[in-house]
This record gives C-alpha cells, sequence and structure tokens, in this order.
C-alpha cells in the first residue's frame, strides 16, 4: 500500500537538494552581515533590500537547479542579446548623472551592463570548450575581441567601474583557458610604467590644462584625487577623507552598533552602499573586519574547490571566473574605501545596498552550485 502522506521535511531536502550546503552557509553569514550593518546605515531602505534577497536567492536556487551544459548553451544568446542592448543603450538610453546606462523597455529600467557581468564568463567558457585540446593564439585574440566589444560599449557610457568588472570575469577566463603569462608581462609592465608615472609626475599631470587623451575628465580627476585627497577636500576628496577617517577612528574592536559618528552625523556619503564597509570598519573594528575578510577567503576557496574539481574544461573556467569575480569586487570595493584605488563605484559583494549586483552575485552562487551538483551527477 503506498503512503500518500504530506512529508514537510522531504519537501524541504527536495527544495534544498541543489543548493551546495558550505556555500549556502558562507552566503547567509555575508546576508546576516548585511542586515546588521543596514540597520545601522540605513534602516528605512531594510525592507527593500529583504525584497532584493528574495528575488537574488529565487535567481540563485533556479540556476542551481541547471546543469552546466544547458547554462553554457545559453551563452551566444545572452552575449548576443547584451551587446544589442548596449548598442540600444548608446542609441536610445537614458541619461542620468550624466551617465547613459539605462534602458526604458515600457515595463520596466534596465542596466543591460548588468547582464554581461554573467554573459560574459559564459560566453568565454563556451567559446574555449568549443576549441578545448587545440587552443592557439589566434582562438586567444578572437577571444579577446570578444570581450573588448561589450567593454567598450559600457565605457563609452561612460561607467568604468561596470566596465572593469565585466573585463575582468573575460580575462580571468582567458588566462584560465590557457594564456601564457610571458604574453601578460609587456602589459604588467606598462602598467607599472604608468603607475609610477602618474605618482612621480602628479603635481603637473593633474593640473586642469593637461589632457590625459584615453581617459575622460571626471576620470583623471578621479585619479587625481586618490594621489591627493586633499586638493579638494569639500569636493571632489571628500568621499575618501571621509571614509579613512571612520576606517581608522574604529580601531581595534570599533566604537559600538549604531555609535559610529561618521555615519550618524552623515559624515560618509553613499554609507548604504559602496562606503559600507566604512561602517563596519567604525563599528565593528579592525576585528569585524578580519572577520568578514576570513568569510570571504572561505567563500573563495569553496568556489576555487569547486571550479578545480569540475566535471569538464568548460566547468572549470566559469568556476574559476565566478570566484575570481567575487575577489575582484571585494578587493576594489575595499580598496577604493581605504583610499589606495580610486573611486569607481563598485559594491561590497553581498553587503552593500542594492537589488542588480546583489542578483548578480548571487546568480554566480547559483552557477557554482550548478556544477558542484553536475559533478556528483558524474559520479552517479
Amino acid at each position: 500500500m503506498n503512503d500518500n502522506r504530506f512529508n514537510p521535511l522531504a519537501l524541504v531536502l527536495g527544495f534544498l537538494r541543489p543548493l551546495d550546503p558550505l556555500l549556502l552557509l558562507l552566503l547567509a553569514v555575508l546576508l546576516g552581515y548585511a542586515h546588521v550593518l543596514m540597520q545601522s546605515a540605513s534602516p528605512e531602505r531594510l525592507d527593500s533590500q529583504i525584497t532584493h534577497i528574495g528575488i537574488a536567492l529565487a535567481g540563485m536556487w533556479l540556476l542551481a537547479w541547471l546543469k552546466p551544459q544547458r547554462l553554457l548553451s545559453m551563452a551566444v544568446p545572452l552575449y548576443l542579446l547584451g551587446v544589442v542592448l548596449l548598442l540600444a543603450v548608446e542609441l536610445f538610453g537614458e541619461i542620468s548623472k550624466g551617465a547613459q546606462r539605462w534602458l526604458d523597455l515600457g515595463v520596466a529600467r534596465i542596466q543591460p551592463s548588468e547582464l554581461m557581468k554573467i554573459a560574459m564568463p559564459l560566453m568565454l567558457a563556451w567559446f574555449f570548450q568549443m576549441r578545448e585540446g587545440q587552443t592557439r593564439l589566434v582562438d586567444f585574440i578572437l577571444a579577446g575581441v570578444l570581450l573588448l566589444v561589450p567593454v567598450g560599449l559600457i565605457l563609452i557610457q561612460p561607467d568604468l567601474g561596470t566596465s572593469l568588472l565585466v573585463a575582468a570575469s573575460g580575462i580571468y577566463v582567458i588566462y584560465f583557458a590557457g594564456l601564457s603569462w610571458k604574453l601578460l608581462i609587456p602589459i604588467v609592465v606598462a602598467g607599472v610604467i604608468g603607475l609610477g608615472s602618474i605618482v612621480a609626475f602628479g603635481d603637473t599631470l593633474c593640473q586642469p590644462d593637461v589632457d590625459w587623451q584615453v581617459l575622460r575628465e571626471y576620470q583623471k580627476q578621479r585619479v587625481c584625487t586618490l594621489l591627493d585627497p586633499t586638493r579638494d577636500p569639500l569636493g571632489r576628496g571628500f568621499h575618501i577623507i571621509q571614509s579613512t577617517i571612520a576606517i581608522g577612528s574604529g580601531g581595534l574592536t570599533g566604537k559600538g552598533w549604531m555609535d559610529g559618528t561618521q555615519t550618524h552625523l552623515a559624515f560618509l556619503p553613499e554609507r548604504h552602499t559602496d562606503f559600507i564597509f566604512a561602517v563596519l570598519a567604525e563599528e565593528f573594528g579592525l576585528v569585524g573586519a578580519v572577520l568578514l575578510l576570513v568569510i570571504y577567503v572561505l567563500l573563495l576557496l569553496r568556489g576555487f574547490h569547486i571550479a578545480a574539481n569540475a566535471p569538464t574544461h568548460a566547468s572549470r573556467l566559469l568556476g574559476g571566473a565566478i570566484t575570481m569575480i567575487f575577489f575582484t569586487y571585494a578587493f576594489v570595493n575595499m580598496g577604493m574605501v581605504s583610499g589606495i584605488l580610486p573611486v569607481v563605484g563598485v559594491p561590497l559583494p553581498f553587503i552593500s545596498y542594492g537589488g542588480t549586483a546583489l542578483v548578480t552575485l548571487c546568480l554566480g552562487i547559483g552557477i557554482l552550485m550548478s556544477i558542484q551538483r553536475s559533478r556528483f551527477a558524474e559520479k552517479t
């Protein structure tokens, strides 16, 4: 006789089956961190952030159910859709705060550049899967072209932060696919020389009448502000100065939750988004910041473990690139908040307020879970 009684435990286990327990635990800790910080930084936004979390987790769960090969089969359509939408932004996009990044579809207002953060590594992982075992230099050149098209379209919006993230996601795939590190030496040398020249001759290069050619004026000002925030302490340098004051005033254990003066006296701008790490450092000190870093390191280690043990070449490329994207978000955000990198508008992963970045990052977690699930499916 069949037992058709409702079993809630079986239902819950079935719902959780595609989710990797360790990734889920680390994500829960990060979202808990975010909730605590948001209560201090911007409590009026808690309800909307909870909605963002719900949407992000739903997207993560859906991707975790899909097989990696199914995800890769969507790579070309997603990439082409992303490029078409970026072209549409250039032609018909809405201008907001001096940038043309949004596209009004009538029923919704979207930022197509966010799609490329997932579509780009998917596309290049699919591309190199088609050439597995016979990759030539021309293939790396073609991959570079595939990467430069959307990055260039995002740069002219202009959106330096998103273009860097999309570029990084593609570069990671290309490197993991077997690009010789020797080919990177000229780029690294040129970068070091360029940065050294800016530092050494900053006073001259930052004069108003000096045109940097390759950078827009606002991008030049961001670099110059990084070199010396006191040039304009109440204007362009205000963010960095107030952020470093907040971080330094936290000391070892912080001033206490909701007792941060920079935060609650409104000296710290964008405290709920790009500069939320400064809120953490001020209220929880070095201890709180190090604990967050430990969680990020554990997330990266788990991601690399999943990528290294993935059953296919494309899955390994995709898993490694997604994991490095998490690193890039965290490194760039903490660097700009600490005053060692220019302010480029990159949120702290899983912590900063905002739906778009959170959904994108959770979709990345879902892809890693999909890869991990496929590994066990291959064994069985």
